[in-house]
């Protein structure tokens, strides 16, 4: 099986859970895919949970989810020392940040201490409590769920620890076809639970070296640039994207390709990934925030940027 048809099958195998979502379903696969971590943000109910889970259930790797509330301590999330009386010595309880896949939901209802705890294991795939380090399992990725910033009880995500996502998604309401199908399935406790992995933890390594390989021309990367550059001095932003936006956009177009069966890039893979791998690292200036909803004017100027700039033959 060749690294498309093991791609497209755990597309397929996520697919029988989340109903009419492909798009949202190929982004989750390849922020996998790009070494990322995913940031899924919507109104509660749509499916956020069910589409971390579905993922993680689909490989046969360690999985824990993360229930983020107001009082959740970063030792809750990392571990913590014991002393074991018998040793005579401290002994680390890892905590449930040591598997592969990580479900950190709802993480804007926690506080901004304990959402940076993840920011070493997001950035460098290791922790360090008690002056001692302690490497994560590869493959590592933090899939967070959050709701809209104007619900109540939430705390917003600061700017560095957006930057740690590869990519943010919205996955939306469903058409009302999408929406009979899922009140017609069976209802079980999770409806995640009913599928089977079809990948391990070796698979994904072997296609994560593979993105690795897919060539991205030095005009695509010009334009790459070009884009991140035009965020920087566009007057509606007063931040633009950091040179890891860069990088992370330039993996991701990697892992999309490699997804859709190619071994180089193509301008539109760019096109096509930049709101969603750059939205969350810019922010509008307070004249533009005041006036309308972050998310979707953000995501429609980085698209205002996009057509005005040649795209390389």
């Amino acid at each position: 099986m060749n690294s498309s048809q093991s791609i497209k099958l755990l597309q397929d195998n996520i697919a029988q859970v989340i109903k009419g979502k492909a798009r949202a379903i190929e982004l989750a696969v390849v922020c996998l895919l790009a070494r990322g971590h995913l940031l899924i943000e919507d109104v509660p109910g749509v499916g956020k949970t069910t589409l971390a889970h579905s993922l993680a259930r689909s490989l046969d790797c360690s999985f824990k989810r993360i229930q983020f509330t107001s009082d959740l301590l970063p030792s809750d999330i990392v571990g913590i020392s014991v002393f074991n009386r018998q040793k005579q010595a401290f002994e680390f309880m890892p905590g449930p940040l040591f598997a592969h896949i990580v479900l950190a939901d709802e993480i804007n209802r926690t506080t901004p201490k304990t959402q940076s705890s993840l920011l070493e294991a997001m950035s460098e795939a290791q922790i360090s409590v008690d002056n001692q380090t302690y490497p994560l399992q590869q493959p590592f990725m933090v899939i967070a769920t959050q709701n809209p910033a104007e619900y109540h009880g939430t705390f917003p995500l600061p700017e560095s620890q957006l930057d740690r996502f590869l990519m943010r998604l919205c996955i939306g309401y469903p058409t009302p076809e999408e929406e009979k199908k899922v009140l017609d399935r069976p209802q079980s406790l999770h409806p995640a639970n009913e599928i089977e992995p079809v990948l391990n933890a070796q698979h994904i390594l072997d296609l994560q070296a593979q993105v690795d390989k897919v060539r991205m021309e030095d005009s695509l990367m010009d334009y790459l640039l070009a884009i991140v550059l035009a965020t920087r001095q566009n007057p509606l932003f007063s931040l633009g994207v950091s040179t890891r936006g860069a990088l992370a956009l330039s993996k991701a177009a990697k892992a999309l390709a490699l997804a859709r069966d190619r071994t180089y890039c193509l301008p539109e893979d760019i096109k096509e990934l930049a709101p969603a791998v750059l939205s969350h690292r810019v922010m509008l200036n307070r004249s533009q925030s005041a006036r309308t909803k972050s998310v979707e004017h953000t995501e429609r100027v980085i698209c205002d940027i996009l057509e005005s700039i040649p795209v390389p033959v």
